[in-house]
């Protein structure tokens, strides 16, 4: 099985090099293959997405991808700036479907901003569109007003947009993954003001005809960022589109007490994906081997359990943080007053050691 390797920048080549140990500890026959994107990627060949890396990416059974962005590179035009890279990766993979969970764990709820009896439980998983909105939606730049009380004025365009299929697509997702939990969907969209919305939500009534044993229910994306502190334990699977799961899975990446903690995929309708840590390159802390590599381990789960066909192996690495939480391992995003603080090397090895 070949794993295409992108470390990336920031903090990304610290983190991912942890995940990597992990997989390499496990005895599976894996093929690992390193390559250089986002700023990394810029360096070496002058584009964040070098073709090779690409290349890669395609013909690899799945991909580990550790974070990109620096502030170094802000002031190079848009279409060669690190985030590009992830953009295109998304793009050229057709990677649609994209699961954020959000679990607290037992020994972290001291470490969420929330009161324990709020988070304490928390397990949450936010499904959300990669492929289409105002990310990818055209036209989009810099021009001119036409028209308006400020005609001739400098101005910035983006489309939002969403077709039929788009939608429908990511709800079978999204219905599927609600079977296999507790059989509850929350549909978040801006249906009162956005005619893409209104067509999202409309679709998405048209999919649950299919879909008996799966509650709907329906929320706009300002309340539902409210229930998500008010009463998040009312969730169970959420899903929305590209902007508003993006802003969405963050905050709840918060609930939990650490986005440091919370692993993702970005799935094709095969299943092939590319697995990353929620959080980005964290250019401030790069180099000082004080980054969580937790979220980039239990997205290698993720990998093992979603495009690799090895779900006992993902059970072990799971099981595995567990262990060092209750130990009282933390690196500082997740410190608690009786917590032993560690680096990120020094907790790779705790896992390693709990497998």
């Amino acid at each position: 099985m070949k794993i295409a390797v992108l470390p990336g920048d920031g903090i990304g080549p610290e983190i991912t090099a942890e995940a990597v140990k992990v997989l390499n500890a496990l005895g599976e026959k894996f093929e690992l293959e390193e390559a250089p994107v986002g700023g990394a990627g810029y360096e070496a060949s002058g584009h964040p997405l070098p073709e090779a890396t690409l290349k890669l990416a395609k013909e690899a059974d799945a991909i580990l991808f550790g974070a990109v962005g620096d502030w170094k590179y802000d002031k190079l035009e848009r279409a060669l700036r690190p985030e590009q890279a992830i953009l295109g990766l998304r793009k050229h993979l057709q990677l649609f479907a994209n699961f954020r969970p959000a679990i607290c764990y037992p020994q972290l709820t001291g470490a969420s901003s929330l009161k324990a009896e709020i988070v304490s439980g928390l397990d949450i998983l936010i499904v959300r569109e990669l492929n289409g909105d105002i990310y990818f939606g055209v036209p989009r730049g810099l021009r001119k007003s036409p028209d308006g009380p400020f005609e001739g004025a400098q101005e910035g365009l983006d489309t939002m947009r969403y077709s039929e299929p788009e939608v429908r697509r990511i709800a079978h997702v999204a219905f599927q993954a609600a079977q296999k939990r507790q059989k509850k969907l929350t549909s978040v969209d801006k249906a009162n003001v956005l005619e893409t919305s209104q067509l999202w939500r409309d679709t998405m009534i048209n999919v649950a005809e299919e879909y008996a044993d799966v509650g709907l229910s329906h929320m706009y994306v300002d309340n539902a960022a409210m229930q998500l502190v008010k009463v998040p334990k009312a969730f169970d699977v959420v899903v929305t589109g590209n902007m508003f799961g993006d802003i969405l899975s963050d905050e709840a990446a918060m609930l939990t007490g650490s986005i440091g903690m919370l692993p993702s995929a970005s799935l094709d309708k095969a299943n092939k994906g590319l697995y990353e840590p929620s959080h980005g390159s964290a250019p401030d802390i790069a180099g000082k081997g004080i980054a969580n590599p937790l979220a980039t381990i239990l997205s290698a789960a993720m990998m093992l359990r979603y495009s690799l066909g090895k779900t006992e192996q993902a059970d072990r690495i799971e099981s595995a943080v567990k262990k060092v939480l209750e130990q009282g391992y933390r690196t500082g995003d997740i410190a608690t007053p009786d917590g032993k603080i560690v680096g990120t090397k020094e907790m790779g090895d705790a896992v390693l050691k709990a497998l």
